[in-house]
């Protein structure tokens, strides 16, 4: 089988073959350079460690050491070094002058050469068993393979140790860059944000927004705007049901999307929480859902769900109480949910929702990673795609 093996390239390329991040980098570094000659006196040539020792300063070895005296995170000093014009001016201007005092000059060419020769590429979604994750991993991880990369997928089971373990992994495998669909609000958000500083990482499905990093996904108002218009239309007003403990960010988006619709129709929301965390959304929706069913918590007779998977087990708890579902005569309930599961079609009866667009989604994730691969920065805006209302026999 081939082998990816690094080698040391003598001549200097060009700029226009460098990546952007590089060039930009390196027109930082020679204006500095001009602006500190080196200087000859008596056969003694000041270069950077007669400079350092003159001035009583340690030479810088690495970065982390360059970040410690310059009073900056390391994920701070490594996202100048990939895009100077991606920090603030004030922490540029700081870092250049810590520059210009330490002399260190990182070898930012050797950093992306390396990076680019390897063909890892890992995939990291927050709960493989759930078939929404493991279809749109599919879809990623086929794109990966047709562009000549090798993906290795990883699932964190809803555990943030196991994400932060995966995540440390992952960097001393050094791949060429990483598609991750982290935990969300479980996330170690200051562990995320120093991995994506260190390795070329596009966030998709969920975001943390905290960290003022753009992600790539669905757009979760919108989704729950679509399908309480067309429940409205149809029929009696949705009450919307959901756990009142979400382990996804994009739940709340989506409460968010109902609470609006409803009031823009002049509807009244009604929020019909469920008891429970973590990813066994199935269990929650149909013990919950029993007990809301028995207690009448729902004032109308139309339900949406928050996710597909709590519609699934909403629907066993409908059918255990001997509720018919759907909208035909003789039917007293009207169920849907938010994402097309892939089993969504195969429920009894098949379920009513709105479809993400796994297709749009995985590519476009995809060719974001490829370009950041290749020297472009990572993207500041988060790019959402609309989804597509799916009628079926349960609304």
């Amino acid at each position: 089988m081939p082998f990816d093996i690094p080698c040391i390239v003598s001549c200097s390329p060009s700029d226009e073959a460098l990546p952007v991040n590089v060039h930009n980098a390196l027109e930082t570094f020679r204006a500095l350079r001009k602006s500190k000659p080196r200087r000859i006196r008596a056969g003694i040539t000041t270069g950077p460690k007669q400079r350092s020792e003159a001035m009583g300063t340690k030479k810088i070895r690495n970065m982390e050491e360059f970040a410690a005296v310059s009073g900056l995170s390391r994920p701070t000093v490594s996202k100048y070094f990939h895009d100077p014009g991606s920090v603030r001016s004030s922490t540029r201007t700081r870092i250049e002058a810590a520059l210009e005092k330490y002399d260190y000059r990182p070898n930012i060419f050797a950093i992306n050469q390396n990076r680019k020769l390897t063909k890892n590429v890992g995939i990291v979604v927050p709960y493989l068993a759930d078939p929404f994750f493991a279809e749109i991993a599919r879809n990623i991880e086929q794109r990966c393979i047709n562009a000549g990369y090798r993906p290795t997928l990883y699932s964190a089971h809803g555990n943030q140790a196991l994400e932060n373990d995966i995540l440390d992994s992952l960097r001393s495998l050094k791949p060429a860059g990483v598609l991750l669909a982290p935990l969300g609000r479980a996330s170690d958000a200051s562990a995320v944000e120093k991995f994506c500083a260190d390795i070329p990482t596009v966030l998709f499905d969920s975001s943390l927004e905290a960290l003022g990093l753009a992600y790539i996904g669905s757009d979760n108002p919108q989704f729950s705007m679509l399908i309480v218009d067309y429940l409205c239309r149809t029929g009696e007003p949705p009450c919307f049901f959901e756990m009142a403990t979400p382990s996804n960010p994009n739940a709340n988006k989506r409460r968010a999307g109902y609470i609006h619709a409803m009031q823009r129709l002049g509807q009244e929301p009604k929020i019909v929480k469920a008891a429970g965390e973590g990813w066994n959304f199935e269990e929650i929706g149909l013990r919950g859902g029993a007990k809301a069913l028995a207690e009448g918590q729902f004032a109308t007779n139309t339900v949406l769900c928050s996710n597909d998977r709590l519609a699934i087990g909403f629907l066993t708890a409908c059918c255990e109480a001997g509720l018919r579902v759907g909208h035909e005569p003789g039917c007293r309930i009207r169920v849907a949910g938010q994402d097309d599961h892939p089993f969504a079609r195969y429920t009894c009866p098949p379920l009513t929702t709105v479809a993400q667009d796994y297709e749009a989604i995985s590519r476009h994730a995809a060719e974001t990673l490829f370009r950041m691969i290749d020297g472009a920065p990572m993207p500041k805006d988060s790019k959402l795609f609309e989804g597509r209302l799916v009628m079926r026999v349960s609304a």
